[in-house]
């Protein structure tokens, strides 16, 4: 079993930010939990490679997933039901690395699951074919990093400044305003909110909520022994409250009522969230 990310080569981690691979197994006595998953700033290819996913999206659509397919930005929450033996390949975008490869606005596929094909070459198929076959979780790295490479290569958009500022708000620890961002984009404001919501499907207030949101999720899920009020601090939060704003606005939940949920996850029930986290806070 296994939930770890991956590199990409470094001449791809310009539009990747990892792979993920994610492959439980359960026992045919245990009941499996379902996970909820919260906003990320990410955008997704899926490969199902064994069994299929169910997602509940935040309209309460539920979709079965077998083929590839694409997860759009999320805002709000979605429920996914794992099967007993289930097998997971991710591509994980850069926050506008997918626009840049299709030249799909972001926009139209935010808080969306999609078939992949829709968007992506069809040998899409092709390659979840190859992953089924692999014979190794190292294989199915050199087997994903061939096909990126391969989009990247036929990417359909230029690099523009306003790509590398949205990749550094994700390693920034401190808070910088909207102009900040524009005059670093070589734009006027009103363009960089208008060219960041084409290229990452959300606003830039929303995005930096999310970015500062998922770094106390992580932290949290790292160091279960940190009391909320220092990874408010620790994660750019004025205070606890705001921290609590932002669980209930993108959850639904207070902190210790999602991690409750968190802490009842199927990686939690196998002992895999642990070294996961931590990579992530490092």
């Amino acid at each position: 079993m296994i939930l770890k990310e991956f590199l990409p080569d470094a001449a791809l981690r310009e539009f990747v930010q990892c792979y993920r691979i994610v492959h439980f197994q359960f026992d045919k006595f245990t009941q499996i939990p379902f996970k909820v998953y919260p906003p990320k700033p990410e955008e997704c290819l899926y490969f199902i490679l064994q069994d299929s996913l169910k997602v509940e999206l935040s309209n309460f659509t539920v979709k079965e997933i077998q083929l590839p397919v694409i997860i759009g930005q999320q805002t709000t929450i979605n429920r996914r039901y794992f099967q007993r033996n289930f097998l997971n390949v991710q591509v994980v975008f850069q926050p506008t690395g997918l626009y840049r490869l299709t030249g799909v606005p972001a926009f139209e596929l935010t808080n969306q699951l999609v078939h992949a094909d829709y968007i992506l070459p069809k040998s899409v198929r092709f390659i979840q074919e190859q992953l089924q076959h692999a014979k190794s979780y190292s294989e199915m790295l050199l087997i994903i990093n061939n096909y990126v490479a391969d989009l990247v290569r036929n990417k359909q958009k230029d690099f523009h400044l306003l790509d590398s500022v949205s990749n550094s708000m994700m390693h920034k620890r401190d808070h910088v305003t909207l102009d900040w961002l524009a005059k670093e984009s070589c734009l006027s404001t009103k363009q960089f909110k208008r060219k960041f919501h084409e290229r990452t499907g959300v606003n830039p207030k929303t995005y930096a909520r999310i970015i500062r949101f998922t770094k106390a999720f992580n932290t949290k899920n790292a160091f279960p022994a940190f009391d909320w009020l220092r990874i408010a601090i620790g994660c750019g939060y004025f205070d606890y409250q705001h921290l609590v704003k932002d669980y209930k606005d993108f959850t639904g939940f207070t902190p210790n009522e999602f991690h409750l949920l968190e802490n009842n996850s199927p990686e939690s029930m196998l002992g895999l969230t642990g070294e996961l986290y931590r990579s992530r806070v490092q």
